[in-house]
Parts: structure tokens; C-alpha cells; sequence
């Protein structure tokens, strides 16, 4: 198994964790736990492979991430209710699962010799579109886009980052390592030290 292949099985784990625990949130069904689990860890990772025309889609070609998926939901089913603080639970594995997903979407369009300007896309898209989905499912505001808050700021920065590394010509441990370092980083000063963009403040208009 390659290292791509081991970014995508890390980052389907942890984003079905935290789909599974927005789940609990909603008090939804095995079911409900399930869709919301698989659709929030391969949401992004189907997108960047159909914009990339990559074929098949990872899970069609290995539905092992689909039982990992599957396998998470049925774990926080079964373990949620002992967890004093959900949300802190969520928000800390959705940082690692971005963290990772980021590196993962960059890896990929490296290795396809992509751009650097579609390297940095893909990045962002498999870090940030999961969680999206999920979020918007389960009726939740999205923590893509919490006023001010740092995260898909913190995929770009990530996604930047390896595109940089790998033109100094560093291997793809070290590129990939030293994207999902960063992206974590600033993700983690954001929920520990409330970092924040500048947000847009209207003005009444002159008269």
C-alpha cells in the first residue's frame, strides 16, 4: 500500500468520526449514522477525483473505505453517549481529519503532475468538501464557514506548502508531511488561541 493510499484510509476514518458524531448531535438512526459517516469521509475525496477525471473514484475501486466508513458510525452508535463534550470531540478530529485530507488531495495532484494552482484546489477541495456536506445535512452551521474562523484558510496555507516543498525538491514524505504540519497548525492556533480573519463589516452609506 502506498502513501496516498494510506492518506485516504486515514482521512475516510477520521471524517467518518466526526460525520458520525454530527450524527449523534441529530439523534439520527444506524442508518442515519452510516450515510452521514461515509458521505462526510469520501464526499471531497469523490470530488477532486472526478474534476481530475480519475477513474475509478477511490471508493468504487476500494470499497474497504466504505466499511471503514460504515464501521466508524457504527462505533460512535454504540460509544457516544459516554462522551461528555461532542462538539470538542468534533471539532479536534475534524482539525486532524482536515489536516490529513489536505495532504491526501495535494498527493494526488502531484502525482497526476498537475499545477501547482490545481494542486493547492484539490487540496482544499478533499480537506473542506466533507465536511461541507456533512454539516449542511445535518442542518448544522458549517464550520467551513464560521465567521472569521480559520479552515479553509488553513487548507490553502497546507496545500501551498507542499506545492512549495516539492519544488525544492524534497520527497513526498517530507512534502505531504510538511503540508498536513502547517495546515494542523494554524487550525489548532485557531481553536486553542481564537486566531480569525478580518471579517466584512457593513457601513450604514453616506448620506
Amino acid at each position: 500500500m502506498n502513501g496516498l493510499a494510506l492518506l485516504d484510509y486515514a482521512s475516510v476514518l477520521v471524517f467518518a468520526l466526526t460525520g458520525a458524531l454530527v450524527a449523534s448531535r441529530a439523534q439520527l438512526d444506524l442508518v442515519g449514522f452510516a450515510f452521514i459517516a461515509c458521505l462526510t469521509a469520501v464526499g471531497g475525496g469523490t470530488v477532486r477525483d472526478l474534476l481530475l477525471n480519475r477513474h475509478p473514484v477511490f471508493w468504487v475501486g476500494q470499497p474497504d473505505y466504505i466499511l471503514i466508513g460504515t464501521g466508524a458510525a457504527v462505533l460512535v452508535f454504540l460509544t457516544a453517549h459516554l462522551v461528555e463534550s461532542r462538539y470538542n470531540w468534533l471539532i479536534w478530529l475534524d482539525s486532524f481529519a482536515l489536516s490529513i485530507a489536505v495532504a491526501a488531495g495535494t498527493g494526488v495532484a502531484l502525482s497526476l503532475g498537475q499545477s501547482g494552482t490545481i494542486v493547492v484546489l484539490m487540496g482544499i477541495c478533499t480537506g473542506c468538501l466533507g465536511g461541507l456536506m456533512r454539516d449542511v445535512v445535518c442542518n448544522e452551521v458549517p464550520l467551513v464557514l464560521k465567521q472569521g474562523e480559520l479552515y479553509v484558510s488553513c487548507a490553502f496555507t497546507g496545500a501551498m506548502t507542499a506545492v512549495v516543498v516539492h519544488r525544492l525538491g524534497f520527497d513526498e514524505l517530507i512534502t505531504l508531511g510538511a503540508c498536513a504540519l502547517v495546515c494542523w497548525a494554524l487550525r489548532a492556533g485557531s481553536l486553542l488561541f481564537g486566531w480569525k480573519l478580518p471579517v466584512y463589516k457593513s457601513r450604514p452609506p453616506r448620506t
